[in-house]
C-alpha cells in the first residue's frame, strides 16, 4: 500500500490473473502454506495479502470481495493468528508456525517471568494481568480496565502493539459493541486474547526446547523458500525485532 497524491493507493493483481486469491477461506489456505503474511505490500516482493489479490474492493465493505472484511473472518475462525506481528504492522501466522514465532520473540520468557526478571513494563503488566481472568476482552474494556485513559496511563496502542510483537498477544476477532437492548451498534471493533487462549499452552510453548535463535533462523528460511526476493535486509526491516 502506497500514497500517491495524498491517497492511499493498494498495489493488488489484475482481477482476471488466475493467481489472485478470491476468498478469505483461500486466504487462510495460503497462510498456511507459507507460515506469515502480512497484511500490506512492503520490502519483500510479493510477501503480503495485499499483493495477491484485486484492489477492486478493498475498503468496499463488501464481505465476498474487500480484503479488509476478510481478515476479520480470518482472525474469527482461529485457524490463523491475526496481529500486529511485522514491524507493528498487520499480519497472519499459521498455527504451525505459531510456536516459533513466539519462541524466538519471547526470547524464553512466558510474560510473568519476563516481568519477574524486570524485562516487562508496568503499562504491559497492566494490560496482561487483565488476561488472568477473561480469555478475551474488546480494546476499549482492555483499556478500562488496564488502569488507561484521560487520567490514566498512556499509550494503549502502542502498548499493545509491543505486545503483539513480542508474541503475547493478538487480535483474535473484531466484534461491535453492544447497546442495553443487547443490540450491536457502531464500528467492529478490535477483540484480544493470549495466544494461548487461542490455541492451548501447550502448543504455544512446543517449541520452547529450541533456542530462540534458531527458531528466528527458520522463520527466515521459511519466508525465503517461498518469497525469494527476500534477502537478509528486508527480512530484518520486514521481519526484524528489537525488543
Amino acid at each position: 500500500m502506497d500514497i500517491e497524491n495524498d491517497r492511499w493507493t493498494i498495489r493488488g493483481m489484475d482481477w482476471n490473473n488466475p493467481s489472485r486469491i478470491h476468498s478469505w477461506q483461500e486466504l487462510i489456505r495460503w497462510v498456511n502454506e507459507v507460515g506469515f503474511l502480512p497484511l500490506f505490500k512492503n520490502e519483500i516482493n510479493g510477501f503480503s495479502a495485499e499483493e495477491r489479490t484485486s484492489a477492486r474492493y478493498w475498503w468496499s465493505g463488501n464481505p465476498e470481495q474487500d480484503p479488509w472484511e476478510w481478515r476479520q473472518f480470518m482472525a474469527r475462525s482461529g485457524q490463523v493468528a491475526y496481529g500486529k506481528f511485522f514491524g507493528k504492522k498487520a499480519g497472519f501466522i499459521s498455527r504451525q508456525w505459531f510456536p516459533h514465532f513466539a519462541n524466538w520473540r519471547r526470547d524464553g520468557y512466558d510474560f510473568d517471568s519476563r516481568w519477574d526478571e524486570a524485562l516487562a513494563s508496568l503499562r504491559q503488566k497492566h494490560i496482561m494481568d487483565q488476561f488472568s481472568a477473561r480469555d478475551e476482552l474488546y480494546s476499549f474494556e482492555l483499556k478500562r480496565l488496564a488502569g488507561f485513559g484521560k487520567e490514566g496511563e498512556k499509550n494503549f496502542d502502542g502498548t499493545v502493539t509491543d505486545l503483539q510483537m513480542g508474541g503475547y498477544l493478538l487480535i483474535r476477532d473484531f466484534r461491535q459493541r453492544l447497546n442495553k437492548k443487547g443490540q450491536p451498534y457502531g464500528w467492529p471493533i478490535s477483540v484480544y486474547a493470549t495466544p494461548e487462549a487461542l490455541w492451548g499452552y501447550k502448543h504455544i510453548s512446543s517449541a520452547y526446547s529450541v533456542e530462540p535463535a534458531q527458531s528466528k533462523q527458520l522463520i527466515y528460511e521459511q519466508v525465503r523458500k517461498n518469497f525469494p526476493s527476500a534477502t537478509e535486509a528486508t527480512l530484518q526491516t520486514v521481519l526484524g525485532w528489537e525488543r
